[in-house]
């Protein structure tokens, strides 16, 4: 330790390999680079540290000396040394330079001491305090957080002071919003201690091309040098003349301007760096990554869109991976499909294999629609060549991404596709009606023959060819519903639009009118044979109480076992209603629900809960929707009284309008269905994997995915211990289920997983007022509101109004008892607003921050015709 390079390591003995801590070795970088640094050595840990040691052995017979605390004493010479390297300056600037600091995932901002305007006579003590620092219990909870080791010590910087006229901080991209296109700079008068520790209003510079956005702030005073103690800082106000003029001009900020774009060019990453202005002159003290959004840069192809208002409706809440793994195939498989029916060329499908993979994507364990992928299934239409913007407009988009030239043909080409794609269109428009049919068969055949199998006996590679060939026969046949979805959302638009054009009525949702009472939706009937059920049980008294008297175990237990008439002909029914609609309760596309088939007793507890509120026939009117509809269309046929022709296209656009959406309705049930035996399927081979010993509990399947399930089976598992990785994976899918629900629609950049914010910056503020949504049905009520977050804790409403984020198919067993329905998400060809027209339930959907404004016990007044939801009365907060 005699030379002063073992010492001390300066701008011009410093090599790549020497550890002297993130700040340092990026102050190396930017010298080297040639810009402005002040000149500075470092004393590394290492010589730190040996320092230590001497003082403990020098120390060892004192008896206070606390030797867990690493106490530190620079000798003299060292000293000397540092002065005699930095010689052009009468102060200095002392500071950290810890391993893991400043680098890409953690900045340690604040976290150690740092020391203006240090003398030579006290630079030893400041060095000593910097040092002592790292050892500080602040750090300590801040490496437990980020999950970091112990520290062992730091390097410290010493730099010639730069007596600052102004000073700030810029970074490489818009922290606030993200945008690589902005770069924002704040600064102060005098040194920038103020402005970094956040105690000092600062100028802002929005800085975009050749822009500049100069927001000033009242800067009352700066921090300069301690005239008085001739050391250290010292607080003094600024002239009020010179309060708002900018601390910077723009000679500097462009400056500054080029020192971002060169650092991030060399780092490859934004930077967020500290400087100062002295006599004119620009210094940079140092630069560090924008540790949180190191993916968030101006590359517009690297980001994605996430959106699940709609799609929550089919999975809510945490979706398990076996859930995931099978809706991803089968979305990718359906989509092509539709891809290819829209006159997408089956050579371009396969050149973009990837979009169709990534349709769905899983955020803290919900799915997610990837806008992404979506937008560029759309760019593929023949249309979009011919006007993109119409097309964006029709669809409904939002979002505009960059697309690839392979999608994109020639004029000519364009007409000559969409010519045959309409014409092809058409053909199965016309053929739609015998393809529904036909579908419903197969469907029908299918699963009726899946039924008789008893899958007890089955061995798992033998439920791997069942579910093989049952993905093959039907979930790759789904041709009807998607064209079916197709001409509904095409239909319900022209309705809309003629109802509008026509002015046949005030009522902006007439057109919702004229679809209620149709006796053909499916989805109806579990709540009317429900409500059948229940006015049986409700008259008889010997049934009644039972049913009020026990739980649903118990009930259906006694059902099984009992002899009277009465109780074997319930239990027939409730055996046909389950052969019949068993998978369609809540959350029924989710494989790990736990169907009314797989375990009766809980539909059982649903009609106990129907007998308890006093549901049944002569309380729930199935009048309600054909009043609506008749009322609606008198009004139209008095508004085109004399108008023949456009009586006679309203007309026909609404009966095809109520064929489809009706339709529609039928053709999710079959989905249902379908959905219901590859659950049972899984689970079978979950109950084979815990009865040999593969899993810790049979259910634990549902956090596999069936690649991981297949592989392990055929033997191409990279990973043979499924039972820890079923446990790992539903460990961390429980911890989601206990967190935050990300946000509603997001943005990612670069990496998905990887340093990404999936949840809102900000929580919104309750909304004054009335909340206004979309009106689904119309209705006028006043009443109180019940806040459903977990349709499992509850099983009937008593005409109260349900409130959710969102309802699933299965939710319908709350309608009936519920006197209307708002939900936050969801549109007017919801599930929820299809079912509620149907029923004559008023319904109102998309009310952004619902749950944040209700609660249970409210009472409001909605009306599902205009959408609004007047607050009458709050339960007590």
């Amino acid at each position: 330790m005699e030379t002063t390079e073992k010492i001390i390591i300066s701008r011009t003995n410093f090599e790549e390999n020497m550890e002297v801590g993130g700040k340092a070795t990026h102050l190396f970088h930017l010298f080297r680079l040639g810009l402005n640094v002040p000149e500075f050595i470092v004393l590394p840990q290492a010589f730190l540290q040996t320092q230590i040691h001497k003082n403990h052995h020098l120390a060892k017979d004192r008896e206070e000396l606390d030797v867990s605390f690493p106490s530190l004493i620079i000798p003299e010479n060292v000293i000397n040394q540092v002065i005699d390297a930095l010689p052009h300056s009468a102060y200095y600037a002392v500071r950290s330079s810890a391993q893991d600091e400043d680098n890409t995932e953690f900045s340690f901002a604040g976290q150690y001491k740092s020391f203006l305007f240090v003398t030579k006579q006290n630079l030893a003590e400041k060095i000593v305090q910097v040092w002592e620092s790292a050892f500080a219990p602040g750090i300590n909870e801040y490496r437990k957080m980020h999950h970091l080791s112990d520290v062992s010590g730091l390097s410290v910087i010493v730099q010639v002071m730069i007596p600052a006229d102004a000073a700030g901080v810029a970074f490489g991209l818009n922290p606030v919003n993200n945008n690589g296109d902005e770069k924002i700079i704040n600064a102060v008068f005098g040194v920038g201690e103020g402005l970094v520790s956040g105690e000092y209003d600062a100028d802002t510079f929005v800085v975009s091309k050749n822009n500049i956005d100069f927001k000033p702030a009242k800067k009352l005073t700066k921090l300069v040098l301690n005239q008085s103690t001739k050391a250290g800082i010292k607080t003094i106000p600024v002239p009020e003349e010179e309060q708002l003029l900018p601390a910077l001009n723009e000679k500097h900020i462009y400056e500054l301007v080029q020192v971002l774009d060169k650092l991030y060019e060399v780092f490859g990453q934004p930077q967020d760096i500290e400087f100062a202005v002295y006599n004119d002159e620009l210094f940079i003290l140092q630069t560090r990554p924008i540790t949180t959004t190191l993916e968030k840069q101006s590359d517009k192809t690297n980001y994605t869109v996430w959106d699940n208002s709609n799609i929550i409706e089919s999975y809510p809440g945490v979706t398990t991976p076996l859930t995931f793994s099978f809706i991803k195939n089968s979305y990718e498989q359906a989509y092509k499909l539709f891809c290819s029916y829209l006159g997408v060329s089956e050579k371009v499908i396969k050149e973009n294999e990837h979009v169709f993979k990534n349709t769905l994507g899983l955020l803290q364990g919900r799915v997610y629609y990837n806008l992404k992928s979506w937008y560029h299934m759309l760019a593929m239409l023949p249309g979009y060549s011919i006007n993109a913007r119409f097309m964006e407009k029709m669809m409904g988009v939002t979002e505009q991404f960059d697309i690839p030239e392979s999608y994109k043909l020639s004029t000519t080409k364009a007409f000559i596709s969409i010519s045959k794609m309409l014409l092809n269109m058409y053909r199965r428009f016309l053929g739609l009606p015998e393809k529904r049919k036909t579908f419903v068969q197969l469907t029908n055949t299918v699963i009726d023959e899946y039924k008789q199998i008893n899958f007890e006996e089955k061995t798992v590679p033998e439920l791997l060819v069942l579910y093989k060939k049952f993905e093959k026969t039907l979930l790759q046949e789904w041709k009807a519903p998607l064209l079916n979805d197709f001409y509904a959302m095409i239909y319900y638009g022209m309705l809309q639009k003629r109802c509008i054009k026509y002015q046949v009525s005030d009522n902006p949702n007439i057109h919702n009118d004229l679809l209620c009472g149709s006796s053909d939706i499916i989805s109806t009937e579990p709540i009317h044979r429900s409500i059948t059920m229940a006015t049986f049980i409700s008259k008889d008294e010997a049934l009644r109480k039972i049913f009020t008297e026990n739980d649903g175990q118990e009930i259906w237990h006694h059902l099984q076992t009992a002899e009277d008439e009465k109780s074997r002909k319930l239990k027939k029914e409730i055996e046909d209603y389950l052969f019949d609609f068993g998978e369609r309760c809540m959350g029924e596309l989710k494989l790990e629900t736990i169907s009314y088939s797989q375990e009766p007793w809980r539909f059982v507890h649903v009609l106990k809960a129907y007998v308890e509120t006093g549901i049944n026939a002569a309380s729930v009117s199935d009048q309600v929707e054909d009043t609506i509809r008749k009322k609606a269309e008198s009004e139209v046929a008095a508004s085109l009284k004399n108008k023949p022709w456009k009586r006679y296209q309203l007309k026909k656009t609404l009966n095809k309008t109520r064929e489809l959406v009706s339709a529609r309705e039928n053709l999710r049930y079959q989905r249902t269905r379908a959905f219901g035996i590859v659950r049972k399927i899984f689970f079978h081979i979950g109950q084979r994997l815990y009865s040999n010993g593969l899993l810790n509990e049979a259910r634990d399947v549902f956090y596999l995915t069936i690649e991981d399930i297949i592989s392990f089976a055929e033997g191409t598992s990279v990973d043979q211990d499924i039972k820890n990785l079923a446990l790992l994976r539903k460990k961390n899918f429980e911890a989601y289920a206990t967190q935050p629900a990300p946000a509603n629609r997001l943005t990612t950049y670069g990496m998905v997983y990887h340093q990404n914010n999936f949840f809102e910056e900000e929580k919104p503020e309750n909304l004054k007022g009335d909340l206004q949504g979309i009106g689904c049905c119309p209705g006028r009520i006043k009443g109180k509101v019940v806040v459903v977050k977990d349709p499992q804790n509850i099983s009937s409403l008593n005409g109260e109004i349900l409130v959710a984020s969102s309802t699933d198919p299965g939710w319908v067993i709350l309608f009936a008892g519920a006197a209307g329905v708002i939900t936050e998400r969801g549109s007017v060809l919801s599930h929820s607003a299809i079912v509620c027209r149907e029923i004559g339930k008023p319904c109102i959907v998309g009310i952004p921050g619902l749950l944040d404004n209700l609660q249970s016990g409210d009472e409001v007044e909605m009306d599902g015709s205009t959408g609004a939801v007047k607050i009458i009365n709050r339960h007590d907060r």
